[in-house]
């Protein structure tokens, strides 16, 4: 099986200004004169980490990698002002007009899959190539399986803690209510709310690697701001209109484009993979059997770097 390759260290890295009060953090690793390939991190506001660098062959690719609006490196962390998709748009492509990048290929996942179906609907001639895992097409039926109570019938504990952390009995409208929990001005309020989100995700995506005593039990301000960033987007519908991506696939037909869904996926389930793949019917879609939301495993590592290696045999 296929295995990470080793750590590298960036060759350079900037802050692309943004034009208004955000400064965007990229970083460059591998070949400079490599087949250049774009990381978008999941979130909104996770932020890339040292290891999505080893997902790519560095002798052979120019890597990408950049944190988001608001995001990890990003200046200001947590900001929400001018904070929206079309922006997030806005910058990865003003990125690539800075690196002088022609065409590059998308490796995204979860929620930076939905930003790399976005761009290659707004950008089609500049995507080369698309490798998504755990797809999030950011429709009503996927907020409400992750938000309004469907996957809290998996993990009931947990969802009930969340429940509890914005003092609910019952989950209709549970969106409305962890908004107006983590922007209420009341502490205790808002860092009960941020908690029990952030377990509740943190459960969801990880299953059965989850341990009790990864629960987090304080709250700090970045992870109150992180919390607040992923309900501005989930609140405002990811700034897209309902169905919007599926819709909108004939614009990317000619795209050479990959899906990768693991079956155990509790955050983004495997349907909304297939309903993709349905929607590009040139399209390969691998659903791994044994993987769930996360890129981790050895099963999901295997098929991410065999992607991107069969990628390049393609170019």
């Amino acid at each position: 099986m296929q295995t990470l390759y080793p750590e590298i260290d960036p060759f350079h890295h900037f802050y692309l200004d943004s034009g208004g009060i955000h400064q965007i953090y990229v970083e460059q690793c591998g070949n400079p004169a490599g087949f250049p390939v774009v990381f978008l991190h999941g979130g909104p506001c996770s932020g890339c980490r040292p290891e999505h660098r080893r997902f790519f062959d560095p002798d052979k690719y120019h890597i990408i990698l950049l944190d988001q609006r608001g995001s990890g490196r990003s200046r200001p962390f947590g900001e929400l002002e001018q904070n929206n998709t079309q922006a997030l748009l806005n910058d990865l492509e003003n990125i690539r007009t800075r690196l002088n990048i022609s065409t590059w290929l998308l490796f995204a996942g979860s929620w930076g899959a939905t930003l790399a179906l976005l761009y290659a609907q707004h950008y089609p001639e500049q995507v080369a190539g698309l490798i998504l895992r755990g797809v999030f097409l950011a429709r009503q039926r996927d907020m409400d399986w992750f938000i309004e109570g469907s996957a809290g019938r998996i993990y009931p504990e947990c969802w009930q803690k969340l429940l509890s952390g914005v003092r609910m009995t019952h989950p209709d409208q549970l969106l409305e209510h962890l908004v107006q929990a983590v922007f209420s001005s009341h502490k205790e309020e808002c860092e009960a709310a941020a908690l029990a989100w952030a377990n509740w995700g943190a459960q969801t995506a990880l299953g059965p690697l989850y341990q009790k005593d990864m629960e987090k039990t304080e709250c700090d301000d970045a992870l109150l701001r992180q919390v607040r960033m992923e309900l501005h987007y989930a609140h405002n519908h990811y700034f897209i209109q309902e169905n919007q991506i599926l819709e909108l696939c004939h614009l990317i037909q000619h795209i050479p484009t990959h899906i990768i869904h693991g079956r155990l996926d509790l955050v983004c389930p495997a349907e909304a993979g297939f309903s993709l793949s349905q929607a590009l019917p040139k399209a390969k879609l691998d659903i791994l059997p044994n993987s769930g939301h996360i890129a981790a495993g050895d099963e999901m590592i295997d098929a991410l770097i065999t992607a991107t290696d069969d990628f390049l045999q393609r170019v």
